[in-house]
């Protein structure tokens, strides 16, 4: 789909995000992504690397609700070239309890019996349960992916002068 990438060789790492294991912020889900493509970077082996971070933030007006969403940050060794955010979903009134406990996601998942698979968060996630395989963890980190590209297929449109 892209021609702007073809011929790109992409190599995967798991990097410390330096936030905590359940996001609870915008900003700190944002932290999170941006520590992780400046960690990955590597000066002369990299041209781009590519942070992602999820994580829960408030509904505004809807304080005890909770929207989990996703985000990418693409970095060029100077500069965040590209951010984006994928689509974000309510988490259901058990799980939120079982997070405002102290869990994470996954431990969530696990106590209130929606999942046997303490891994959750690396297969297809609670959004792969919560609609029953139609959109997958893979799916929703594509999307912010694929946002965070926009700037680099358009980049006229994207350059400071």
């Amino acid at each position: 789909d892209y021609d702007f990438l073809k011929g790109c060789e992409v190599y995967s790492a798991r990097i410390d995000s330096g936030v905590s294991n359940q996001p609870m912020s915008r900003e700190e889900v944002y932290r999170g992504a941006i520590t992780r493509a400046r960690k990955a970077f590597r000066k002369n082996y990299y041209d781009l690397s590519f942070g992602i971070e999820s994580g829960l933030i408030e509904i505004p007006y809807e304080k005890t609700r909770l929207l989990d969403f996703g985000v990418c940050i693409i970095y060029d060794g100077k500069n965040n070239v590209g951010i984006g955010e994928s689509s974000a979903f309510e988490i259901p009134p058990s799980i939120v309890q079982k997070v405002n406990e102290g869990m994470d996601l996954s431990q969530a998942c696990l106590e209130i019996g929606l999942t046997e698979n303490e891994y959750v968060g690396f297969a297809e996630g609670i959004i792969g349960i919560l609609t029953k395989g139609r959109i997958t963890r893979e799916d929703y980190t594509r999307q912010a992916i694929q946002m965070a590209l926009i700037p680099l297929e358009n980049p006229k449109l994207y350059s400071t002068p």
